[in-house]
C-alpha cells in the first residue's frame, strides 16, 4: 500500500491485513512471539547507524519547525536511547505471557465448570506524537498480546518511525511472523487518523498516545473503543512530616529529570506546616526550574504569581507551580480540583497521613516517598507500555500486555442442558 492511496482505502485494506495476521498471533506460542522479539531488538541494534541518520532529519526538520524544548526532547534518539528501546523489546519477550492465562475457575451446582481465560484484543491501532521508541514499545507489547498492530506515528518523527518499523519487521520475518502483524501507516496525512477513528469492525481498539489536542480529538470523533489519557497534570504534595532531604531529592527528581516526560511533577504542595518549605521552594528554583506560586508560597521565595490557569496545566517543561495547603485534607481537595487523574505522590513519615492519601487521591499511580518520574512501565516490572490509562475501565495505569488482552467464558460440562 503507497502512501498515495485514499485513506479511507488505505487503512481498510491494512485492517484486512492485520485481521489475517491477528489471527496466526493469536495461535503463535510464547515461544515463537519471545524468539521474534529478540529478534527484532537484535535487528534494531543493527540498524543504530540508519535509525539515527533518519532521527538527525527529523530533528532538522522539528528545529527548522520551532517545535518546543520539550517536544524535541521527546524526538531526539541517541545511541543510548535506541540500546535501551531494544532492551525494551527484549524486556517484553522475557515477560509472562497472558494469553491463555487462566483468571479464575468456578463450579456451578450443576457440574458445569466455568472459567476466564485471556485472549489478544485483535487489531489495534496507535496514533502517537514526538516519542519514536513509542514504534518499537507499541510493536513489542501488541505482538507478545498476541495483537496485530496499525501504527499511525507524527509526522514530526516520520523518518525515525520508517526506520525503526523496517528493523522491527525484520525480526518478525525471521521468525516466520507476517509482517502485517505490524504495519506502519506510510502518510502523513490527518485524513489516515480520522479513517482508523471511523474503522469500527475493522480496528478493535485505538490507543492515542501524544498531546492534549491529540487526544481530545481521538476521543470525539473515534467509533472504535479508545484506551487514552489526557494530561499528566502530576502533584507532589510535601507533608509537615516530611523528611527534608528526602522531599528535596524527590521533589527536584519528579520535575527536572525529564521535563517533558508525562510522569513530571507539574504543581508543588506544601504543609503550611512544613518548617522546611522556603529551602525546598529554593532548591527547586535553583535546580533551573521556573516558579509560579500563590501567595504564600510568593511570601517565602520571590517568583511569578500563579495564574488560575495554572493549576490546570500540564507545562512538559521546566517550569512548575507551587501551593501552601492547610495539611492533607486540602491537598487532596486540590488534586481533585486540578489533577488529571495520572500520577500524585506524597512525601510524609507520617504513615496514617500517608495511607489517607493512598486511598482518597482517585488517580491511577498515587507513591508515597518516591518521584512522579516512576510512573513508567519498566520501572513498574511491566517491559515497556503503550501508555498510561487514567479512566477506570477495562485497564488503568501503565497499560503493558496484560492490558492489552481480554478475556472470554470457557464453560466445559458434560452434558447439561438447562432446564
Amino acid at each position: 500500500m503507497t502512501d498515495t492511496a485514499e485513506p479511507g482505502a488505505m487503512i481498510a485494506e491494512m485492517a484486512r491485513r492485520a485481521r489475517a495476521a491477528s489471527g496466526l498471533l493469536a495461535r503463535a506460542t510464547t515461544r515463537t512471539k519471545a524468539r521474534a522479539l529478540f529478534a527484532a531488538a537484535a535487528a534494531i541494534r543493527s540498524a543504530i547507524p540508519a535509525i539515527l541518520a533518519a532521527n538527525a532529519e527529523d530533528m532538522a526538520r522539528g528545529e527548522a519547525n520551532a517545535l518546543s524544548p520539550a517536544m524535541l526532547d521527546r524526538l531526539k534518539l541517541d545511541e543510548a536511547r535506541v540500546m535501551a528501546m531494544a532492551d525494551g523489546v527484549e524486556a517484553v519477550a522475557q515477560l509472562p505471557d497472558p494469553v491463555g492465562r487462566q483468571i479464575d475457575e468456578a463450579y456451578r451446582p450443576n457440574g458445569l465448570m466455568l472459567s476466564r481465560v485471556r485472549v489478544p484484543i485483535g487489531v489495534i491501532g496507535i496514533v502517537y506524537e514526538s516519542r519514536p521508541n513509542v514504534t518499537a514499545d507499541a510493536a513489542a507489547l501488541c505482538v507478545m498480546a498476541g495483537n496485530a498492530a496499525i501504527l499511525r506515528g507524527g509526522s514530526e518523527a516520520v523518518a525515525s518511525n520508517r526506520a525503526i518499523h523496517t528493523a522491527f519487521v525484520e525480526g518478525l520475518k525471521a521468525e516466520d511472523l507476517s509482517e502485517d502483524s505490524v504495519q506502519l501507516v506510510p502518510t502523513t496525512d490527518r485524513a489516515a487518523v480520522g479513517a482508523m477513528l471511523a474503522a469500527d469492525g475493522a480496528i478493535d481498539l485505538v490507543v492515542p498516545r501524544g498531546g492534549k489536542s491529540l487526544v481530545a480529538r481521538v476521543q470525539a470523533e473515534a467509533r472504535v473503543p479508545v484506551l487514552a489519557h489526557l494530561d499528566g497534570i502530576n502533584h507532589v504534595y510535601v507533608d509537615r512530616s516530611a523528611d527534608a532531604s528526602m522531599a528535596e531529592g524527590v521533589v527536584i527528581n519528579a520535575k527536572m529529570r525529564r521535563t517533558g516526560v508525562c510522569g513530571a511533577m507539574e504543581t508543588l504542595l506544601i504543609d503550611r506546616g512544613y518548617r522546611h518549605a522556603r529551602s525546598l521552594i529554593a532548591a527547586l528554583a535553583a535546580s533551573g526550574c521556573e516558579l509560579r506560586g500563590d501567595e504564600a508560597a510568593r511570601a517565602l521565595v520571590d517568583m511569578a504569581p500563579a495564574s488560575a490557569a495554572d493549576w490546570d496545566t500540564e507545562y512538559l517543561d521546566a517550569i512548575a507551580s507551587v501551593a501552601m495547603v492547610d495539611g492533607v485534607e486540602d491537598a487532596i481537595t486540590h488534586i481533585a480540583a486540578h489533577g488529571s487523574h495520572h500520577t500524585d505522590a506524597i512525601v510524609a513519615e507520617d504513615r496514617a497521613v500517608a495511607e489517607r492519601f493512598l486511598a482518597e487521591v482517585d488517580s491511577a499511580i498515587v507513591l508515597w516517598n518516591a518521584s512522579t518520574q516512576f510512573a513508567d512501565g519498566g520501572e513498574f516490572g511491566l517491559g515497556a507500555e503503550i501508555g498510561i490509562a487514567t479512566g477506570r475501565l477495562h485497564a488503568r495505569g501503565p497499560v503493558a500486555l496484560e492490558g492489552l488482552t481480554t478475556y472470554k467464558w470457557v464453560g466445559r460440562g458434560s452434558g447439561q442442558t438447562r432446564p
